[in-house]
């Protein structure tokens, strides 16, 4: 919790000249919408992490491999077309959850799988909400209150679940903390919310799908995971169908394109 918490001071202390700069990005501090998508993507991170703590990293990295999925599932709800093969990838999908998550061999704990698993749907609820978001004036306004207002978020959290973090830490911990704020939180969170905006919810999907991929080999490689059948048959599971989703959606666009205008 401290680190996610250091994290996210970080990226705020430098979002904070692109929240601020103007009026208009100043009143998205006002917008609802926004505080909420901010509020629900700091504790996401929270969920996710307290997860990480109690499962390896392989099966942390493949269980993320359900989000496609879950997207899937969600644009459905909210009245979008989704295809037999994407409902097909979506069962793959949530059998390969299912059997990592009964069988972790030691990966984990069933605490670790449910709150890792958790964690995946505030992220989609994050996503959601961030597509009723007010027109920004620009690309970094929204990223940069989004930060902002996690770390808010996070704050009274971290203190209440293990008091003031420590700030006598090491260079090489500090360093590991600013790439993380700089980088793997505003840069990436702005660079998602850039690239997402124009794709399309499938296309964006395949990107997802590299996280696990990267995860498990991480994991296996430079943290001695061990790679179990249930957690390469339950990520390959997984990987197929969330490939299955993003295929069958991509096909179902391109019919309904060269079908022309209804």
């Amino acid at each position: 919790a401290h680190m996610v918490l250091l994290r996210f001071v970080v990226a705020a202390v430098v979002a904070a000249p692109f929240a601020l700069r103007s009026a208009e990005t100043r009143a998205l501090f006002r917008s609802p919408v926004v505080l909420l998508a901010g509020a629900l993507y700091g504790v996401a991170f929270m969920v996710q992490f307290e997860g990480l703590a109690h499962v390896s990293v392989t099966l942390a990295a493949l269980l993320v491999g359900a989000m496609p999925a879950l997207i899937a599932i969600a644009a459905k709800l909210l009245g979008e077309k989704v295809s037999r093969a994407s409902w097909a990838g979506v069962a793959a999908a949530t059998l390969g959850a299912a059997l990592i998550a009964g069988k972790p061999d030691g990966a984990g704990s069933p605490l670790g799988v449910a709150l890792s698993l958790g964690s995946l749907f505030i992220f989609l609820a994050w996503l959601t909400v961030l597509r009723r978001a007010p027109k920004a004036p620009n690309e970094m306004a929204i990223p940069a209150v989004t930060v902002i207002v996690a770390a808010v978020t996070v704050a009274p959290i971290a203190f209440l679940m293990h008091g003031p973090p420590k700030l006598d830490l090491s260079p090489v911990a500090w360093g590991g903390i600013l790439g993380l704020g700089v980088l793997s939180t505003l840069v990436a969170t702005a660079a998602w919310q850039f690239g997402s905006a124009r794709v399309d919810s499938a296309s964006a999907g395949v990107f997802i799908n590299i996280e696990p991929l990267m995860g498990a080999c991480v994991g296996v490689m430079l943290f001695g995971d061990h790679l179990t059948w249930a957690l390469a048959a339950g990520g390959l599971m997984i990987i197929a169908g969330s490939f299955a989703v993003v295929l069958g959606e991509r096909r179902s666009q391109s019919v309904c394109a060269s079908a022309g205008p209804i």
